[in-house]
């Protein structure tokens, strides 16, 4: 890590240039007939993610303001014999103001913007597919259903990532079987971290079955047993329905969870989920209802997940608390000149008991400004009553891919 903000700019700028430098053309062919060849008809990515993040919470006499850029490149070889070898970098950089508490900078007068600085292997894989079935293994992405138990949080701009070995059986017109078992977990917060990584024996087990015509059943069983943070090991079995019959979308889901591995804790918690979703003209509209559910003082705990996709922006609840937490929720989403509005209010209160947690809205708006560039900006707002703390985030966001 190289000190002070000037010195970061230009790594970075270094960084994007070193990686502009490395495109060229390449073949479209990615059939090899020999490895040389899949090796030389490799495909090279470069993505760029310029986020502003604004962070203004209460209990925070300075407000958090993180100018931060991701720098991806990626490899993929040609398919040789049904093989692939895939490589991708990450840099974070600070740009400018490093005003925000990134985790690892030290600045903890500020709120809490976790996207620490650093360079490392997001991916480093090597894939095998034949028919219906592919393993891959080594450093990569797991991204289960809608990630609500296990995804690679990519909002963040240090993506969440695993080391171990998956193997996927079936298509989507048939039983489906997905099965990883991780023994490395490469979280958001960096390898300068002292929580940038879990090790453990990870079982995540999935398997969906389209049963009839667009509906399909989902059922998993994930069994987290971590060397670190022992409390966070935990055992999930569930299901979740999913239906899109007529106007009418419909998403079930019940999972029950106990403890696992050195867990010192003792509980079994449930898991409910109701989502209703329909087009009203123009507008798609959604409605549900979300309990993460508390047994013995300890709630429901989804630790792998990509949380921010859920219970709002603001990332509130990122830990459950002990009373658990129940979310209902109402958006929509439209066009909108060009590109996709939407807004969302959620309403919390506590899974067990009478606490009342506090509500929240979130409004987003993206769109392409042209084939390689697109544009967000997004805002949330928390409004405490019995747990957290009022707190309002703005995000303005570029991302280039080529």
């Amino acid at each position: 890590m190289l000190p002070g903000n000037a010195t970061n700019t230009n790594r970075a700028l270094l960084f994007c240039a070193t990686l502009t430098a490395a495109m060229q053309p390449l073949a479209a062919d990615r059939e090899a007939q020999t490895l040389i060849d899949a090796l030389q008809n490799g495909q090279l990515g470069l993505s760029l993610r310029y986020r502003l993040e604004s962070v203004d919470q209460a209990g925070f006499d300075d407000q958090a303001n993180a100018s931060t850029l991701r720098s991806r490149l990626s490899w993929t070889s040609g398919i040789y014999r049904g093989l692939v070898i895939g490589v991708e970098m990450d840099d974070v950089s600070a740009v400018g103001s490093d005003s925000y508490n990134s985790t690892t900078n030290g600045n903890s007068e500020y709120p809490l913007v976790a996207d620490p600085e650093g360079t490392e292997v997001n991916r480093a894989y090597l894939r095998y597919a034949r028919d219906n079935y592919d393993i891959t293994a080594g450093r990569q992405r797991i991204n289960l259903g809608d990630q609500r138990f296990v995804g690679g949080v990519g909002w963040r701009q240090n993506e969440q990532t695993f080391d171990g070995y998956r193997f996927r059986y079936g298509n989507s017109e048939s039983l489906q079987i997905d099965y990883s078992y991780v023994y490395r977990v490469h979280r958001i917060f960096g390898e300068d971290s002292d929580q940038g990584s879990w090790d453990g024996d990870i079982h995540l087990f999935n398997a969906t079955y389209p049963f009839a015509e667009k509906q399909k059943l989902h059922l998993f069983f994930l069994d987290v047993d971590l060397d670190q943070a022992t409390n966070n090991s935990s055992r999930t079995l569930g299901f979740t329905y999913i239906a899109d019959v007529g106007i009418l979308g419909t998403r079930l889901s019940y999972a029950r969870q106990s403890e696992s591995g050195e867990s010192s804790l003792d509980y079994s918690a449930t898991y409910y989920l109701a989502e209703l979703s329909t087009a009203l003209g123009p507008v798609n509209a959604k409605l549900g209802y979300e309990i993460l559910g508390s047994d013995n003082g300890v709630g429901f705990a989804t630790p792998l997940a990509t949380l921010h996709k859920f219970q709002g922006f603001a990332d509130q609840f990122l830990t459950t608390p002990a009373e658990g937490v129940e979310d209902a929720y109402l958006g929509a989403n439209a066009g909108l000149a060009g590109g996709r509005l939407g807004i969302t209010y959620h309403r919390f209160s506590a899974a067990e008991g009478s606490g009342d947690w506090g509500s929240e809205w979130d409004l987003s708006y993206e769109r392409a400004l042209s084939k390689n560039l697109s544009a967000l900006v997004k805002f949330a707002s928390y409004r405490a009553e019995d747990y957290g703390s009022d707190t309002d985030k703005l995000w303005l966001q570029l991302v280039a891919d080529f």
